[in-house]
This record gives structure tokens, C-alpha cells and sequence, in this order.
């Protein structure tokens, strides 16, 4: 009887010990998760990635979210920095994502891209066709396009690279009896483009096509025949 009130007072020392074992390595696991917690609450933005923006530099879009200082990055949710970019004209769309423990800041960015400047309505004009009262650097639209024209001649517009839209100094809405939607564009090189609605995409190979004519300047007919009239010529 003796020993086995031993070996029960033994059972009782180890299932004391296991317990103690246990609350330890819970608690170890609390001050880790804490340690985690706070080091993620008090995080500060470190790294900013900027995608998709070619007329808006990385500075502006930077200081348009707010975070130029690199605060907390709790203190600006994706949420809030992407609402802070989306009031701007010049941005149509923006996604916001944060990674490594949230101390790095993607932001993408889909431009609301100035197209050209409309006289007839004193406006500079978008992507999406807002209006905006500044002036810029841009192609200036010289007369008045009736509606049903250029409610096309926009989305024509608005597939022209950036750069080419840089070598296009003035458009005229020049119709004849032929075409209604012919267009007289003047370059900043000293061309002249005759282009209508349904030949405007080829004015993203203007850069090649003008190689060929030995930095001769003239008139480069893309509305019909696809041939370059020299000054000499005209």
C-alpha cells in the first residue's frame, strides 16, 4: 500500500510540471505575437514603387498621396491614400498596395493624360473628355469640330502615343467635299500631316516614315495615297 501512494504522489509532481511547462511557452507565444503586433503597428513607410505614370512625375503622385515624410503606414491606409489620388484630374484610376510587413508602398497609377487644348472652348481636354481650364504644353486644337466628328476624333486621340502627341504642335478640323473628318496637323519638326479619322492611327509611325525623306521638310499625306510632298514640290 506504501508504494503505491508513492508513485501517485510522483504522478501528481509531473502533471504539476507539464502544466507550468505549458502557461511558460504560452506566454512565450503572447510576447511574440505582441513584439510582432507593434513592430507592424508602428512600421513606417520605407520603400515607394510608382507604376503606370508618364505625364505625372513620381514627386507629384508621391505628394498627392500624402507621404512624402514617410509617416506610419497604418496612419495612411490604401484606402485612403488611393481616395487622396483619385481627386485629381489627372488620374482616372489608382491601386494602392502595401508589402513587406506594410513598409513598402506600390501605388499604379492610369493617367487621366492631357490630349490637346480646345480654343473653341478655351479647355484643355483629357483622356475621358473633362475640360479643365489650365493651360499646357500640348497640341492646340485651333477650331470648332462638330460634335458627331469629334466624339471620334477623341477616342482617335486618345490611341496616340505619348510621344507622337509631343510632335504635334496644332490640329485643324479641315474638311473638303471628299472627307468630313479630315484633319491638318502641323509638327513641331515643320510638317504637315493631312490625315483623316480613319487613317489617324498611322500617325504612331510618323517617327519611321519621316526617316525616309532625308530631314527634308514638306506635307505627309496620310489621307489618301500615303505620300510625302516636299516644300520644294508645294
Amino acid at each position: 500500500m506504501a508504494r503505491k501512494k508513492t508513485s501517485s504522489k510522483k504522478k501528481k509532481k509531473k502533471k504539476i510540471k507539464f502544466k507550468y511547462k505549458n502557461i511558460i511557452i504560452c506566454l512565450l507565444v503572447f510576447i511574440i505575437i505582441g513584439v510582432f503586433v507593434y513592430k507592424v503597428l508602428n512600421n513606417h513607410i520605407e520603400s515607394i514603387v510608382i507604376r503606370g505614370n508618364t505625364y505625372l512625375s513620381d514627386q507629384t503622385i508621391i505628394d498627392l498621396a500624402g507621404i512624402r515624410y514617410y509617416p506610419k503606414s497604418l496612419s495612411h491606409s490604401s484606402y485612403k491614400i488611393k481616395e487622396k489620388l483619385e481627386k485629381n484630374d489627372y488620374i482616372k484610376k489608382a491601386s494602392v498596395k502595401k508589402h513587406d510587413f506594410y513598409r513598402q508602398v506600390v501605388i499604379t497609377i492610369d493617367e487621366n493624360t492631357p490630349l490637346f487644348y480646345y480654343q473653341y472652348r478655351n479647355s484643355t481636354i483629357l483622356k475621358d473628355g473633362t475640360e479643365i481650364k489650365e493651360i499646357l504644353d500640348i497640341p492646340v486644337l485651333l477650331n470648332q469640330v462638330p460634335d458627331s466628328v469629334y466624339k471620334k476624333f477623341l477616342e482617335k486621340m486618345n490611341k496616340v502615343d505619348s510621344d507622337i502627341v509631343k510632335q504635334i504642335s496644332e490640329i485643324k478640323y479641315n474638311p473638303n467635299d471628299v472627307d468630313e473628318e479630315l484633319f491638318l496637323l502641323t509638327m513641331t519638326d515643320g510638317n504637315y500631316v493631312y490625315i483623316t479619322l480613319n487613317s489617324f492611327n498611322q500617325i504612331n509611325q510618323y517617327l519611321d516614315i519621316v526617316k525616309n525623306f532625308s530631314n527634308k521638310k514638306g506635307i505627309l499625306h496620310l489621307d489618301s495615297g500615303n505620300y510625302f510632298e516636299t516644300m520644294e514640290d508645294t
